[in-house]
């Protein structure tokens, strides 16, 4: 039958109360309570003699120290020794046999490693993402294919629309503040095309010599897209009078087949619908203005993709569009309406596109990013997703030829 043990109260002697409550007297550490010399494992068994309450070893006022080390020790194996209080050697712990163990112990993984203390680690540079532009070729194919589409697009509604303007023997131009006081002159709408022949020119020229120039003419072929999309249904839904009383229309055919439909969209896109080719003999394609889009849209791709220090061109791409819109209101080949309608959305729409083609946070889906809800979102992320930045202002020349004739020779000294 086994005896209960209860537990009994030990009372330790004055003495030994008081040397271990004692503040740190040593000079070694003694920010940490570190003493000079360790524990000995007759002093350990006297500790312990005194905690079972046994008379048989009594530590001395001398042999006891209290230690903490400077290092963090080593986890104990077992937790549970504890709980047994007879064995002593799991207590505590030498100082000397830790730093021998640790001093055995081999890090294979750390290069250049020494017994003097100092340890070498190769860190690598940290890695700069830089601004991709990548070229995608058949995005630009595929917002190419899109341009010409709804430039068909808006061909067939002005073909379609021709039939349902008001006759002009029975309804007169409708009332306009600058027309009402300007003459018409047949002339002017002729200037006017020049105008828009050369911008177009000009910025293509600057597009063609832009190093990034396949995202540049993505982006024209993008917004060009929407802006005959917008324009072929605002004019289909309100016809509006002739605005011109001398401008000469084709006569009605009183029918909207497909083929004749076809016959007028072929005829309008051999002339790049304009009118000083004898090409565009239809009426009706009011608002918007489109030779007020191809005007400002011309301004603003020389004003964006040129070098920025050149501002003479700046200056007169930008008179040379305003005479050009000027001139389509001497000529009543739009009323002001379409103008500035025409105006409002090219601008309206560069800037909105080139704001969010510039700062990726307004690329992503967002509970802030409201620009995510116009329609035409999903089309924008996929031709600018991997645009990772502002597309900077750098040229060079379309063919290989010129830029080896330019390069500099590998003996020339600079």
């Amino acid at each position: 039958m086994h005896k209960l043990r209860l537990p009994v109260k030990v009372e330790l002697p004055a003495a030994l109360t008081r040397m271990v409550l004692d503040p740190k007297t040593t000079n070694l550490h003694s920010d940490y309570g570190s003493f000079d010399k360790p524990l000995e494992e007759g002093h350990d068994r006297d500790i312990e003699a005194v905690v079972d309450g046994s008379s048989s070893g009594m530590a001395q006022s001398s042999d006891v120290y209290q230690r903490q080390p400077l290092l963090p020790s080593a986890p104990i194996k077992n937790k549970d020794k504890w709980s047994g209080v007879g064995s002593s050697s799991d207590f505590y712990e030498d100082e000397d046999d830790k730093i021998d163990s640790l001093s055995h112990v081999r890090h294979t993984g750390i290069p250049n490693e020494s017994g003097n203390g100092i340890v070498k680690i190769d860190i690598p540079a940290p890695l700069r993402e830089e601004p991709r532009f990548p070229k995608e070729k058949w995005k630009t194919f595929l917002a190419f294919l899109f341009m010409v589409i709804n430039f068909i697009l808006t061909t067939a509604s002005l073909a379609m629309v021709h039939e349902r303007v008001p006759d002009r023997a029975t309804y007169d131009p409708l009332p306009d503040v600058v027309l009402d006081n300007i003459s018409a002159q047949d002339w002017a709408l002729n200037v006017s095309e020049i105008l828009i022949m050369i911008m177009s020119n000009s910025a293509m020229i600057f597009i063609i010599f832009h190093k990034h120039r396949f995202i540049v003419v993505r982006r024209i072929f993008l917004l060009m897209g929407l802006l005959y999309m917008m324009r072929s249904i605002t004019m289909y839904v309100t016809v509006l009078p002739v605005a011109s009383k001398t401008y000469y229309c084709s006569p009605k055919a009183n029918n909207t087949s497909p083929y004749l439909v076809t016959k007028r969209v072929l005829q309008l896109i051999s002339g790049f619908g304009l009118s000083i080719n004898g090409k565009h003999t239809y009426c009706g394609d009011y608002i918007y203005s489109g030779h007020t889009v191809v005007l400002v849209l011309s301004y603003l791709i020389i004003k964006e993709y040129s070098p920025k220090k050149c501002h003479p061109v700046h200056w007169l791409a930008g008179i040379s569009s305003f005479v050009g819109i000027i001139m389509v209101l001497i000529s009543h080949g739009h009323y002001t309406v379409d103008i500035l309608i025409a105006y409002y959305v090219t601008t309206r729409l560069w800037y909105i596109y080139h704001t969010m083609a510039n700062n990726v946070q307004l690329k992503q889906y967002g509970p802030n990013n409201f620009l995510a809800r116009l329609w035409w979102f999903p089309i924008f992320k996929y031709f600018e997703i991997n645009v990772s930045g502002i597309v900077p202002q750098q040229f060079e020349s379309p063919l290989p030829l010129p830029r080896r004739l330019l390069a500099k020779h590998p003996n020339r000294d600079s």
